[in-house]
């Protein structure tokens, strides 16, 4: 067997994998909480206070474009916040379609490397400390939640402590061997809080439409934790792999796990309905400055070189 059919079927059989893992999470996912009490739910919602919980979360994904291209110009590409913001809308499209992999990631170095004649490693290291400098705010507001959740008799001040040596210890070594992004440090991270808060006052307007009117932090801790389970390659931006986190999450700390489930549906829809506003470049490619899209085979090839 060649190398490019070893290769080629390592990829199939990794797809596979992604669609079986997700299958089965759905699967078991309807043994464990009932749909039609989903749909329920839904449905008596407060619809105004959900449209607000859209408009939150479309603030948090226009903060997370600017977040990318202040990493962007860390390594010298200069774009424009429109030309930008065009491109993660199409890589959030892609990002639910075409989970691992390639992904909207693989596109938008795809077209990085094209247009601005960009090392496309370069590209892939903007994209990486966005991500991670996303997965630190995460970590700062898990630990905020955590002092407001007593039930887990957790010391304040040892909560406040990891947080502040997890920071010190996180910026110390990013300075230490990855100066050139420490120009936007502070600027970025910022951002990335903003987008973490955001996100959760999107999860807070949810409970409220649903008529929730308990305690908030225990249902939006199970939030932030079932979507780090979004890391995981599988199909359709991670469905049925959070809300099976959010279950278990909830049964361990005796919440209900019919509530956080849909939580974690309702805004999957939420996120889905904002990343489907990148088919219009699907069909409207000049928006982009090309003339058509690549496929995801020349995408493949581009990364393989």
């Amino acid at each position: 067997m060649t190398n490019n059919s070893h290769t080629k079927s390592k990829k199939i059989w990794n797809n596979v994998i992604k669609v079986l893992l997700t299958l089965t999470a759905m699967y078991w996912l309807t043994t464990k909480i009932s749909f039609k009490e989903v749909k329920s739910a839904l449905l008596s919602s407060n619809y105004f206070i959900l449209f607000g919980a859209v408009i939150t979360y479309s603030i948090s994904i226009l903060i997370s474009s600017s977040r990318l291209n202040s990493f962007f110009k860390c390594i010298g590409l200069n774009l424009s916040e429109r030309h930008n913001l065009r491109l993660y809308q199409l890589g959030l499209l892609y990002n639910f379609f075409l989970p691992g992999g390639i992904g909207g990631d693989g596109y938008k170095i795809f077209f990085l490397k094209k247009r601005h004649n960009i090392r496309g490693r370069k590209v892939l290291s903007a994209v990486f400390f966005d991500r991670l400098s996303g997965l630190w705010a995460l970590f700062i507001i898990i630990c905020v939640l955590v002092l407001f959740i007593p039930r887990f008799a957790i010391p304040n001040y040892l909560t406040i402590a990891v947080a502040c040596l997890g920071s010190f210890t996180y910026y110390y070594f990013f300075h230490l061997f990855f100066k050139k992004f420490t120009r936007n440090f502070f600027s970025t991270h910022f951002k990335a809080l903003c987008v973490q808060s955001l996100q959760v006052f999107t999860a807070i307007l949810i409970l409220i439409a649903l008529g929730f009117e308990g305690k908030f932090a225990p249902y939006l801790l199970i939030f932030l934790l079932s979507s780090l389970v979004a890391i995981i390659p599988s199909i359709g931006g991670g469905i049925g792999l959070r809300e099976l986190m959010s279950i278990y999450s909830a049964d361990y700390i005796k919440l209900d796990p019919q509530l956080a489930v849909t939580l974690s549906l309702i805004f999957y829809l939420i996120s889905l309905l904002i990343a489907a506003s990148g088919v219009y470049y699907v069909f409207r490619p000049e928006r982009l400055g090309i003339k058509r899209l690549p496929t995801a085979e020349e995408v493949k090839q581009e990364a393989d070189n």
